[in-house]
């Protein structure tokens, strides 16, 4: 497997574990070597592998969290450093756009970084070569 596939296979892993509110797996999937950091949509920066892994707890905790689906994920990857993009599918209606960021660490990639956004464009619809209309960044 490549390792475009592998990071790409790691990033789906992610999005696995929180709809499946599994912490285990969520907890296996970020790195134990390195700083790591989290942006919920609408939080300040949470830091560290404690607090990051209590705020995913809270939230895999709590039955009234969305359901959610990654999609339309890209992976850029630079030595052993990838950034995966994509958009986050909340119940079916609701987007954000993410970023979550992976480091080499032994043979497999580990989360360091996740950050997600409001995005007012479904990605469902939108072919590789569009760009988001106009005034779908207010």
């Amino acid at each position: 497997m490549s390792d475009q596939e592998t990071v790409l296979f790691a990033n789906q892993a992610f999005y696995a574990a929180f709809t499946n509110r599994d912490m285990k797996s969520m907890s296996e999937l970020w790195s134990t070597d390195k700083v790591i950091t989290c942006i919920h949509p609408g939080w300040l920066v949470v830091r560290g592998r404690d607090d990051v892994l209590g705020s995913w707890r809270g939230i895999l905790d709590n039955a009234g969290a969305p359901k959610i689906e990654g999609l339309a994920a890209e992976a850029a990857i630079n030595g052993d450093v990838a950034i995966v993009t994509c958009v986050e599918c909340l119940n079916g209606r609701n987007f954000l756009a993410a970023t979550n960021v992976f480091v080499r660490e032994g043979a497999r990639w580990r989360m360091i970084h996740h950050q997600a956004g409001p995005a007012n464009v479904d990605p469902r619809v939108l072919h590789r070569s569009d760009t988001p209309p106009r005034g779908a960044m207010n």
